[in-house]
């Protein structure tokens, strides 16, 4: 996975502020670096630069780099991938990606594409892992990972967003003892698979501890972390799981690893401690004042904020202790820049707020809508520009100061 650090050595910051480059952003913990953004809105939204309608059916998010925006959709009897001029919003190519997903609660792909240098990796709702050119879409390897890997099919679909991990490209089929499986980036080949349990509808996280490359998975029926090298299993957590839907995408910071899931459940934060060429995971607390469905807490100031059920709620990551909970904009998702909360209610309600354990302080907000379905898809920040997507339709807000 792409640290800060690293593609900080590679671009300028300019560039950095302009990308948006995988699921949930440069690190994937749901926060922008991009600076100068508008500190209130006017009254009915910041200014719309351009809007589609004909994007096609899906709850896919967004990766923007080098100008273009990547998403996924569903139309024309099949799952697609596109790449979009991130300022105008005119379509570059599109490719096919898979068998049309038929689900009650929304049909085709869920999952985020992930750009690589020159190169795009997308996982689509029925398997269809592609290796893409980010500038033509020409394809450089595919591969259907439940049938390669013999994973079954989740009930709404699997929606993970591949995770890029130096020359490593991780995925998480769930077949038997190949509940994760890391490929080779290039080519597709296996390099080494872990676990036995089912996939879960999360996305992996990568970082360093202990003197290893670790990798973190929450699937069907718990979480657990590998040495990415080789894919040895470190340790496993159980309690946290829901055994219905484990979606949110875990979250790494200081030594500490937290989980979340909604059904009831809860969350909880694991220390880690590095032993000998192991890594262990202790739990400091478990409970239910963040259950997160299908939204991913966010970490400023030592405070997560994320939607417990539908609830907006900060809490302190290290204690658990709750600062304040809120209904905000009802049941959403969010995402973070300058200290402001993006907030998107799956009504069609957006607003902006105080990222502030003090209590919630709405800024601005305005509608958006929403269509058949919820508004689940994860807002995307790059270039100074807000995307919004509902279904088919896919818009582009001016919030730059």
């Amino acid at each position: 996975m792409l640290t800060r650090r690293g593609f900080a050595g590679l671009v300028s910051s300019a560039a950095m502020a302009a990308e948006w480059p995988q699921w949930r952003g440069l690190a994937r913990d749901g926060r922008s670096g991009e600076t100068g953004l508008l500190k209130k809105w006017p009254a009915g939204g910041p200014p719309v630069l351009w809007k589609i309608d004909n994007l096609g059916e899906g709850y896919s998010s967004f990766s923007i780099a080098n100008g273009k925006l990547f998403t996924q959709s569903q139309k024309q009897g099949g799952q697609w991938i596109t790449a979009l001029d991130a300022a105008t919003g005119k379509t570059v190519w599109e490719v096919a990606a898979g068998e049309s997903f038929p689900q009650d609660r929304g049909p085709g792909p869920r999952g985020t594409p992930t750009v690589d240098g020159e190169t795009i990796y997308s996982l689509s709702a029925d398997g269809t892992l592609l290796s893409l050119a980010a500038a033509t879409g020409k394809k450089n390897w595919e591969k259907n990972i439940l049938r390669e890997f013999g994973g079954s099919q989740i009930h709404w679909g699997l929606s993970e967003s591949p995770l890029v991990d130096g020359t490593r490209l991780i995925v998480t089929p769930g077949g038997k003892e190949k509940a994760i499986v890391a490929l080779d980036k290039k080519t597709g080949r296996a390099l080494w698979s872990a676990g036995d349990d089912a996939a879960g509808y999360s996305s992996a996280i990568a970082f360093d501890f202990g003197g290893q490359r670790h990798v973190v998975a929450f699937t069907a029926h718990g979480a657990m972390g590998v040495n990415a090298a080789n894919g040895w299993v470190q340790w496993k957590y159980a309690k946290v799981s829901n055994r219905t839907a484990n979606i949110a995408t875990p979250l790494y910071h200081d030594g500490h690893v937290f989980l979340s899931s909604d059904y009831g459940t809860g969350c909880a934060l694991l220390k880690l401690a590095a032993a000998g060429d192991r890594v262990n995971a202790t739990e400091v607390y478990f409970n239910q004042e963040m259950k997160n469905h299908y939204c991913s807490s966010v970490l400023q100031d030592k405070h997560l904020y994320g939607f417990s059920s539908g609830i907006l709620t900060s809490m302190d990551f290290l204690s658990g202790e709750v600062a304040w909970k809120d209904r905000s904009v009802g049941k959403g998702q969010l995402i973070l820049a300058e200290g402001l909360l993006y907030l998107q209610g799956e009504s069609g309600v957006v607003a902006l707020a105080e990222a502030t354990p003090t209590a919630y302080k709405e800024i601005s907000r305005f509608e958006f809508g929403r269509g058949q379905y919820p508004l689940w898809t994860l807002p995307v920040i790059a270039g100074g520009r807000l995307y919004l997507r509902d279904q088919s339709k896919l818009a582009c807000y001016k919030i730059s100061a």
